[in-house]
This record gives structure tokens, sequence and C-alpha cells, in this order.
């Protein structure tokens, strides 16, 4: 893990964005709800300035959320991200990407690692 400046802390996750314009997520073990969701959005927004960025977002287990939070979720997600790399233990964001998008395809281009290097090299295409 690369030296960066200190975390902006979030309710449902922690964020650095590196001097490139990719954007970290250190995602935390809790229930996600629209409201959390809501929040989360508008402090990506003032991390990012309004611009969606690609993330790569470290998971962790958490409960899964209901439908309303799944929904509220996707339609977010192009709004605050042009890509989003998911890396976690085999076999975890597989079950998060089926959990939310089992009956459609992710609204941005996603892809789950287990290694964050290769991670963020396939990120970097989403920087221009």
């Amino acid at each position: 893990m690369q030296k960066h400046s200190p975390l902006i802390e979030g309710e449902i996750a922690d964020y650095y964005l590196d001097k490139d314009g990719i954007l970290y997520s250190y995602s935390k073990s809790i229930k996600r709800t629209v409201e959390n969701i809501g929040r989360n959005v508008a402090l990506v927004k003032q991390i990012t300035g309004n611009k969606p960025v690609p993330l790569l977002i470290y998971l962790t287990d958490s409960p899964v959320p209901d439908k309303a939070t799944r929904q509220f979720s996707t339609e977010q997600l192009p709004q605050i991200y042009k890509a989003m790399a998911m890396v976690s233990k085999p076999g975890l964001s597989q079950l998060i990407i089926s959990i939310l998008f089992k009956f459609q395809k992710p609204p941005i281009p996603m892809k789950s690692f287990t290694d964050d290097q290769k991670a963020r090299e396939w990120l970097v295409q989403f920087l221009l």
C-alpha cells in the first residue's frame, strides 16, 4: 500500500484521492441504508469536486442492504464514479456484484480483484 495523505473519514467508508485522480475507498462493516448512502454520495462529491472518478474500493463483509438501498445505490454510482475496481478476498466481490446486479448489468464498468496493484492498473484507462 502506498503512502498518502490522511484519510477522509466517512460513515460507510474512509477515502483517499490520489494525485492521479483515483479515489481509494476503505469500506466499513455497517449496514447500508438510503440515508447513509445519500450522505456518502455527498461526501464523495465534496472530495472529488463533483466530478465522477475511478474508484478502487477495499471491500469488507457487511450486511446485505434492502432492495430500496440497492436500487438507490445503483442510481447514484454513475453520478460519482467512472468505474469501480473492487479488491477483496476471493469470492466476496463476486457475491456483492451478484446481489446488487442480479437482474441488470452494472451502470458503470466494474471488475473484481484480489490484488490492488492490478486493480489500479485496470482503473488507469478511466482517468482520461
